[in-house]
């Protein structure tokens, strides 16, 4: 039991990824030991997990949804049961193998930071691209027909502040997430954390990448195997290009 809230809130959704969800849980349990942590599971599909706690330094609380929710409901109900002074969203299919936390919480301390984000690598040591330019029509169409190929920044040692960053593994002051009102829920799956990125800007705060930092992400490419997952992506490509908010920040009106 936790005589204190804890510093960090980790928010993850399970969609029948209990084993994944395991492997990340263990993860943590190894790298991070003295930090103040707790742990938001959801269960968006129905599946058995059982898990015990004393295996953990840290509380894991699970929520089990009647019924499958979108991306952000289901961060943004995890967050109105959060008590940690940080928000941490958090894919299932990440893995830690160095606590990302420390470097991260040290970047956040930079007031004008509303989001960071940690280097992300696939499971053959290739740098992912999740540090990106904001999408527009040309860009999509040129990534469409094959070019645009390629990292939008530089990666260097010093922090990053990239227009977005991926979604799989954001940290947040909560104070910052809540006067954002969280994720937006007009998006069901894709581009919440563009819309997130840009919201942010918008209300002056910095999006940050922290070198520092190094994850592994086994993407599941949902995207690319069914179409009405590409359907989903297309949806809210278009959401977000006919928005208020990509309109201010393209030409500040």
């Amino acid at each position: 039991m936790l005589n204190k809230p804890p510093i960090i809130s980790i928010s993850i959704v399970s969609h029948l990824q209990g084993s994944l969800v395991k492997l990340l849980l263990g993860d943590i349990e190894s790298v991070c030991k003295g930090m103040s942590i707790e742990v938001l599971l959801t269960l968006n599909l129905a599946e058995n997990f059982d898990v015990d706690a004393e295996n953990y330094f840290f509380p894991i609380t699970i929520h089990s949804n009647k019924q499958p929710s979108g991306f952000a409901e289901n961060h943004n109900r995890a967050f109105s049961r959060a008590s940690g002074q940080f928000f941490c969203v958090l894919n299932p299919d990440i893995r830690i193998n160095d606590n990302p936390f420390v470097p991260l919480i040290s970047c956040l301390e930079n007031p004008s930071v509303g989001v960071v984000a940690p280097l992300v690598f696939n499971e053959y040591g290739v740098l992912d691209n999740n540090a990106r330019f904001f999408p527009s029509p040309l860009k999509i169409l040129c990534k469409a027909l094959g070019g645009c190929k390629g990292s939008d920044y530089e990666v260097k040692k010093e922090v990053i502040f990239p227009d977005w960053v991926g979604g799989m593994f954001m940290l947040f002051r909560s104070k910052v997430y809540k006067t954002m009102y969280g994720l937006n829920e007009r998006y069901f799956l894709y581009y919440e954390d563009v819309d997130m990125c840009a919201r942010l800007r918008l209300s002056s705060y910095q999006v940050a990448l922290c070198p520092d930092a190094k994850v592994v992400h086994h993407a599941q490419r949902s995207s690319h195997r069914s179409f009405k997952y590409f359907r989903w992506h297309l949806a809210s490509m278009i959401r977000f290009l006919c928005s208020r908010d990509y309109w201010r920040l393209k030409y500040g009106k």
